[in-house]
């Protein structure tokens, strides 16, 4: 992309207002402009029929309107379809459209790579290239709606930023992209409809707190102890459990939006009783609605295994007589590397 021409849908209406003022043209060509960006997802200038061919051509002169492609796309056995996407740069990122009854989910990427390194996670094995712009991130949502629409026939109903990167480390693009996500003039959906999952990094925690947004919030944990923790997740060497604990509070506080647990089953690992105790003890310090037990998806790299299905069971059954509220999260999309900690540009 030339440096020299503006990215369009990085000017906001009132910048766009002023751009279209200085060229002597009408106000309401900006609107128009801006519907055909957000509503319309137009991924060139010369889709913008309602503009005359001199305008277009002066908008292509000035300004660039880098849409995301997907590049491939998998289907698999229950319904899932993963999809590639190549960015204006030819970086790839994976999103993934998980449909059952009642909902038609996005789960979206926020960084090409992830600078993490959780060791149980394909896209923890890559290198972070870059932080996707609020704008990539709002494509992938409308690129995946068009497919729930196409072959099923229904609108996204959730999103959740579960795909490749850290969410909470590419901080302003999330939160901008979810600002255009909700729009009315954007796709509308409601903020309580989006979740953003983290790796857990409190100092981002708190912020979401103090920018009081109105999203959900996912926290990875994986392993109820700092020692465990810590083996899996690097990242808890400089954002503990308690610390984790005492951001997740103040988030709750500020917004009194809903919390949940992800807790990925690990064989011989963190599927005990003791484990279960420990995860129970961080669960009554939290307000959390829910802990998501996910079943484990085996990767290349990693030494982990799922255990049986009797050990998830017990593992279950302990947590509902302690009044945990926890679902055991099926895994979906595996016959094609699209379940979770799958994704990692294979396909």
């Amino acid at each position: 992309m030339k440096s020299d021409k503006k990215n369009i849908r990085h000017l906001s209406l009132p910048a766009l207002q002023e751009y279209f003022g200085s060229i002597d043209e009408k106000a309401f060509r900006a609107k128009q402009v801006y519907e055909w960006l957000w509503l319309r997802h137009a991924t060139s200038f010369e889709a913008m029929t309602n503009l005359s061919k001199d305008l277009r051509h002066k908008l292509e002169e000035n300004f660039v309107l880098p849409a995301v492609k997907v590049d491939a796309t998998q289907h698999s056995n229950d319904g899932t379809i993963k999809s590639r996407f190549r960015l204006h740069d030819n970086h790839l990122v994976e999103g993934v459209l998980i449909p059952t009854d009642t909902r038609q989910t996005a789960c979206v990427s926020s960084q090409v790579g992830c600078s993490l390194s959780c060791k149980f996670c394909a896209t923890g094995y890559m290198d972070r290239k870059r932080n996707l712009d609020f704008d990539e991130i709002y494509d992938e949502v409308a690129l995946i709606n068009q497919q729930a629409l196409e072959h099923n026939g229904k609108k996204l109903t959730n999103i959740v930023f579960m795909g490749m990167g850290e969410p909470l480390l590419n901080y302003k693009n999330v939160l901008q992209s979810i600002e255009r996500i909700t729009a009315p003039d954007g796709l509308g959906m409601s903020p309580k409809r989006v979740t953003v999952s983290t790796a857990g990094v409190a100092k981002m925690i708190r912020q979401l707190g103090d920018d009081k947004v109105r999203f959900n919030l996912a926290l990875s944990l994986h392993a109820a102890n700092d020692k465990k923790r810590s083996e899996i997740m690097p990242i808890n060497d400089s954002n503990n459990l308690k610390e984790l604990i005492a951001a997740l509070n103040y988030f709750y506080k500020e917004t009194g939006n809903e919390i949940s647990f992800e807790y990925i089953l690990f064989r011989d690992f963190n599927d005990s009783k003791q484990d279960a105790d420990e995860l129970i003890k961080i669960y009554r310090q939290v307000p959390a609605d829910l802990v998501n037990i996910i079943e484990y998806n085996p990767i290349d790299n990693a030494r982990f295994q799922k255990p049986d299905a009797e050990t998830a069971e017990d593992f279950m059954d302990y947590l509902a007589k302690n009044r945990v509220n926890a679902r055991l999260r099926r895994s979906r999309g595996k016959d094609i590397d699209a379940a979770c900690g799958q994704l990692a540009n294979k396909g």
